[in-house]
């Protein structure tokens, strides 16, 4: 892994509004129970990353898809042929748990019974993010396990790639996230990939009047239709190109010349919905790094806010794919 993966931007993040007085959660929480609990998940994460470059995006990506879906509970986590990780965002896509075992196995030594598996996600998609090259963010801890999974609000709740832009701006207004949040977390996708069944749409037959998705650069285009030309809708490719594993404003770059990978990113700056509602941000973020950075750090908080159980309810697991 590169030098500039390691690089460490720090952005002081002020201001979280409403939803944090609400959520009783706190960045001292552990301070006396597992005070090492940063440290801890912060190694464990870095030896994932230096294992496979990729995990950095697929850890961010499990705190998103868990916060989306009963709140930020760990449920994606949990077992079973009914959980969320067998819903249709998250099939043969949503991973890293062997990850999340190895991170919760090193807090149990350390803090038996202690930490949530929900905050041990909060924290390593904050560790994620920094040791690709992004923003660091104080994360507020407190979060307690959820009992139950819930697919079927995982296959209704969660953005997906086929998703029109105030469809995902509705669903992230479901959950108590504006429009910026919206455009500053698909910046998210700054690194990652994603598998050709998630865009060959745009590749043929898009319309009666257009094989090519219109919005797609011809020679981009040209790449992924021969990339995906065996069928094999599992072969992934960079989501963000020619920056695949760094995270930066690029990726805002990439839409304003038309690079963007999946529908649901070039849409923010293409589509007629786009233009109406992201399209200025994506402007903003394109020309000015540190506001990205700081907008991300931003909305990292308040979705890790979303709904979180507390105090005595739900519990913390001790094996985070199964209750206790």
């Amino acid at each position: 892994m590169g030098s500039n993966l390691l690089f460490v931007g720090f952005v002081l993040v002020m201001g979280f509004g409403p939803m944090t007085a609400r959520s009783q959660l706190s960045y001292d929480y552990y301070s006396k129970s597992c005070p090492n609990v940063l440290n801890i998940v912060r190694s464990q994460v870095l030896n994932a990353i230096k294992n496979e470059t990729r995990m950095a995006a697929s850890l961010l990506r499990l705190h998103f898809h868990d916060c989306f879906v009963n709140g930020c509970d760990g449920s994606i986590l949990l077992d079973g042929s009914d959980g969320e990780k067998f819903a249709l965002p998250n099939l043969n896509s949503a991973r890293g748990f062997e990850v999340v075992d190895s991170i919760k196995t090193a807090v149990e030594s350390a803090c038996n019974g202690t930490v949530s598996c929900a905050d041990i996600l909060a924290i390593a998609a904050k560790y994620a993010v920094v040791f690709s090259g992004g923003p660091s963010w104080r994360v507020l801890l407190g979060r307690r396990d959820g009992l139950v999974a819930n697919q079927s609000g995982a296959n209704s709740g969660l953005p997906g790639p086929f998703n029109s832009i105030d469809t995902i701006i509705s669903k992230f207004n479901a959950v108590g996230l504006n429009t910026t949040d919206v455009v500053a977390l698909s910046g998210g996708h700054t690194i990652g990939r994603a598998r050709c069944t998630l865009f060959s749409s745009r590749l043929s037959n898009f319309s009666t009047t257009s094989s090519v998705d219109p919005t797609l650069d011809a020679s981009m285009a040209a790449d992924l239709q021969s990339l995906c030309s065996s069928g094999d809708g599992n072969t992934t490719t960079a989501l963000d190109r020619n920056s695949t594993d760094v995270f930066d404003n690029h990726y805002f770059q990439n839409l304003l010349n038309q690079k963007g990978l999946l529908s649901s990113d070039q849409g923010l700056y293409s589509s007629d919905e786009g233009i109406a509602s992201t399209k200025s941000l994506v402007e903003t973020y394109s020309n000015s790094s540190e506001r990205f950075l700081c907008d991300f750090a931003n909305s990292m908080v308040k979705m890790g806010n979303i709904s979180p159980l507390t105090g005595s309810q739900g519990e913390v697991r001790q094996n985070c794919r199964v209750v206790n």
